[in-house]
């Protein structure tokens, strides 16, 4: 079943895969970062040279290390970030699996890196391409996310 535009609600198995992505991105996330920081030391880069590595760092920032050790005001604008998710998810008038897989991954993201600035005071990083800053698979599944957000957006637009 599809949503009418004028409740802004999905219907049907559409209205789980968000859900379902949420939870699954949020697993990986975490269970990944797990694993890393029980089979590695910080700074370990496995191998040691290379464009692809698995290093283990912490990130008392945002993305590309922005905002230093501001845990608190990190914590803050991620609640915040989930909450215009959450009322973007409930009042957009497109009803598309795109969308929905998006806002999931969004979300999954989000709470992922969440959890660990709640948890530990920090994000635990590990993938390491090339010069691109390390990053964790929430970090990656909110940059897909959003380009499947934008993507949704430009291509329903009239």
């Amino acid at each position: 079943m599809e949503s009418s535009p004028s409740e802004g609600r999905p219907k049907g198995i559409r209205s789980v895969i968000p859900l379902v992505i949420l939870v699954a991105t949020l697993m990986a996330d975490q269970v990944t970062k797990g694993l890393i920081v029980l089979q590695m030391d910080p700074g370990q880069s496995v191998p040691d040279s290379g464009l692809f590595r698995l290093t283990y760092v912490t990130n008392s920032g945002s993305a590309f290390g922005l905002f230093p050790n501001q845990t608190v005001f990190l914590i803050l604008a991620s609640f915040v970030g989930i909450g215009v998710l959450l009322v973007f998810y409930r009042t957009h008038p497109v009803s598309s699996t795109m969308l929905h897989i998006s806002l999931g991954l969004q979300l999954g993201g989000a709470i992922g890196n969440l959890v660990d600035r709640v948890r530990l005071g920090h994000v635990i990083d590990f993938i390491d391409v090339g010069s691109w800053p390390v990053f964790n698979l929430a970090d990656s599944a909110i940059l897909v996310g959003l380009s499947g957000l934008l993507w949704t957006l430009v291509s329903t637009r009239n």
